[in-house]
């Protein structure tokens, strides 16, 4: 692999605070699964032994991962929001409790693995915090917040050896399987064309107004300075936390970062895909009409985008188009799809269509059928040969602590889950550019025509966080 050749301003990862340190350690570039005692890992705990099991951002989607994992020893809680995040500390209350995860992993080196599920923009820094001390990390979708951050976990859980997962729960479901396997089987031909979608957004997003205006005063329980994290400041308001902070720039992924980690997941898995070489999107135009109006730009998303991913050919592969669709926008019904018959489900769907037929399925990849009905009643799938995960509610984050105990790479482990996250964010990328197509090197992690989008590949932390540097061989 090529080094990365492109300027690399400083990455960004937490200034210590009390007497944590973070090395700057060379990583190694690559996206090859190679078992973590190559690499220097070992040392994986018998499968009767319980790990020590912490939790950074437990108010919302944590306290489910947290719920998954108790036949665990949950040991410590992190959590900015204490009020927020009561009701989770009830539950385990022989955890200890902070609100600051660095002074967490300074304290408590028992800690075995990290489960990071706070908003999208300090999942780098708490990931590689948690890594750098060899702690195991599941990190909730989309792995980070920009592009060169995910390349950097991906090389970061390599080196130190850890096992990794991220939160895109589809990922160990069967349907994927089945669509992988029909796929690899050549059940509907060569497919030069797929679709995504989803009915995000659900929350407030892309209105006329900017960022609000009037400063109300932090509630006693939320450390705001430590919510903020690697993002630049701004006073606290309500239209950020709980739960709104997809809709801003600065801190969500908007509706491509909240699904497309589950719902691209089956198609970049079954047509191999890793870096697309183009990407276009398109916005809707009452957005684009007050983005050019706006005092601050890049404030909110925009409430429907389609963005327009070129693959090239890989393997036996030819070239893909893959286009994702949100905010109610849909691809046109496939050719053969009987009247009356749904498209997806109530969160979205995909659709994969080949030289002899297509192949549909709902929101995570689940249930998908031949197009039309008659095709799969005749197909005839092949044999199983994807490892089937144990099934239920759990079995995601399940699967992650059973590859921590067998020293193995976990089914969504960062090799994987990293390039499928920096595809979803180059789409992010792309919506600030919208109607511009962006020639992608993934390789060297640039855009090649277009500088001003190339600046937005690296995040600019506020003053007082960074991560380690890469030195990519």
């Amino acid at each position: 692999m090529k080094r990365h050749v492109s300027p690399q301003p400083e990455p960004i990862a937490p200034v210590p605070r009390r007497t944590f340190l973070a090395s700057a350690a060379t990583v190694t570039a690559g996206f090859t699964i190679v078992p973590r005692h190559v690499l220097g890992g070992g040392n994986a705990p018998a499968p009767s032994d319980k790990l020590n099991i912490a939790a950074v951002g437990i108010g919302g989607m944590g306290k489910s991962n947290l719920k998954r994992c108790e036949t665990e020893n949950i040991t410590a809680l992190c959590d900015v929001d204490f009020e927020l995040a009561a009701e989770v500390f009830e539950k385990y209350p022989n955890a200890k409790r902070y609100k600051d995860f660095r002074v967490m992993l300074e304290e408590q080196s028992d800690i075995d693995a990290v489960i990071v599920a706070t908003p999208d923009h300090s999942h780098a820094v708490i990931a590689m915090a948690a890594m750098e001390r060899k702690k195991h990390v599941y990190v909730q979708k989309p792995l980070t917040h920009s592009v060169s951050e995910a390349r950097l976990l991906t090389e970061a859980a390599r080196k130190h050896g850890v096992v990794s997962q991220m939160g895109n729960q589809g990922h160990s479901g069967e349907g994927a399987r089945l669509l992988c396997e029909w796929v690899w089987d050549g059940a509907i031909g060569p497919i030069r064309e797929a679709h995504a979608w989803t009915n995000r957004p659900v929350w407030p997003s892309g209105v006329e107004v900017g960022r609000p205006t009037d400063t109300p005063e932090v509630p006693p329980d939320l450390d705001w300075d430590l919510w903020l994290g690697p993002a630049q400041a701004r006073p606290y308001h309500p239209a950020y936390h709980p739960a709104k902070w997809r809709a801003w720039w600065d801190f969500g992924t908007g509706s491509l970062g909240d699904m497309a980690c589950h719902i691209v997941d089956p198609i970049f898995w079954a047509l191999k895909l890793k870096y697309p070489a183009k990407v276009e999107a398109h916005t809707s135009q009452f957005w684009s009409a007050f983005f050019e109006k706006a005092e601050t730009k890049n404030e909110m998303f925009p409430r429907s985008t389609i963005v327009r991913y070129g693959f090239p050919a890989r393997e036996d592969m030819p070239e893909v188009n893959v286009t994702w669709w949100d905010g109610g926008l849909m691809p046109p019904r496939p050719a053969g799809l009987e009247l009356g018959r749904r498209m997806g489900d109530n969160d979205g769907g995909i659709l994969l269509i080949g030289d002899r037929g297509a192949i549909m399925g709902n929101c995570y990849g689940e249930s998908p059928r031949l197009v039309p009905e008659k095709a799969m009643r005749r197909y005839r799938p092949p044999r199983r040969t994807l490892e089937r995960i144990p099934e239920g509610p759990d079995g995601h984050e399940q699967e992650w602590i059973r590859a921590i105990k067998e020293d193995r790479p976990a089914i969504s482990n960062f090799d994987y889950s990293g390039p499928l996250s920096e595809t979803v964010l180059m789409g992010n990328l792309a919506i600030r550019f919208p109607g511009k197509e962006l020639l992608w090197d993934g390789e060297a992690m640039e855009v090649t025509n277009n500088e001003d989008a190339n600046a937005y590949v690296r995040r600019e932390y506020r003053e007082g966080w960074r991560l380690p540097e890469s030195a990519t061989a």
